[in-house]
């Protein structure tokens, strides 16, 4: 397995709509395998998305496990996920490794219902709440060409530099 690159902000790349997967054989597995070796690699990581290492495909990873207070599925390879349902809205701080420098503030659906293949094509449907959900939604906003700064509720109030702690 590799380590990927992640595109930064403000790349105009990572503005393009992702493609739908349709060959689901080794190399795209091998890839998919990459893209979480890519985000295990990036301390506190909790979601990536194929755009942000450049392969513009509908595929995207989350996995909030590490925290037990988050309701989670543990590991979700999301191959051409689709939100089919949602409920509630409230905000949240979120970060992003291809925006390093920030976070933000965005509304988010706090409850989701979602369908995705995995990487081997088969349908899997998914009811996600609270930060998976938000994660979710934001990897999923990536496949869309969108990124958190693109869902600030107010740029001049909800747009904040992010700390840097000292080791």
């Amino acid at each position: 397995m590799a380590t990927l690159d992640i595109l930064v902000y403000p790349d105009d790349t990572l503005k393009q709509v992702s493609e739908v997967v349709t060959d689901f054989n080794d190399e795209f597995r091998r890839f998919v395998a990459d893209l979480d070796e890519t985000r295990l690699h990036a301390p506190g990581c909790v979601g990536i998305a194929a755009p942000q290492v450049g392969r513009f495909q509908r595929v995207a990873i989350v996995d909030v496990s590490a925290n037990p207070r988050h309701k989670s599925h543990g590991l979700m390879i999301l191959v051409n996920p689709e939100i089919t349902a949602w409920n509630g809205f409230v905000k949240g701080r979120e970060g992003c490794l291809s925006v390093p420098d920030y976070t933000g503030n965005v509304m988010r659906a706090e409850t989701i219902t979602l369908e995705a293949q995995d990487p081997h094509g088969e349908m899997h449907e998914y009811h996600c709440e609270g930060f998976e959900a938000r994660a979710v939604q934001h990897e999923i906003d990536h496949l869309d060409g969108l990124l958190f700064l693109d869902r600030l509720v107010s740029r001049r109030k909800d747009l904040f530099q992010r700390k840097v702690y000292k080791k």
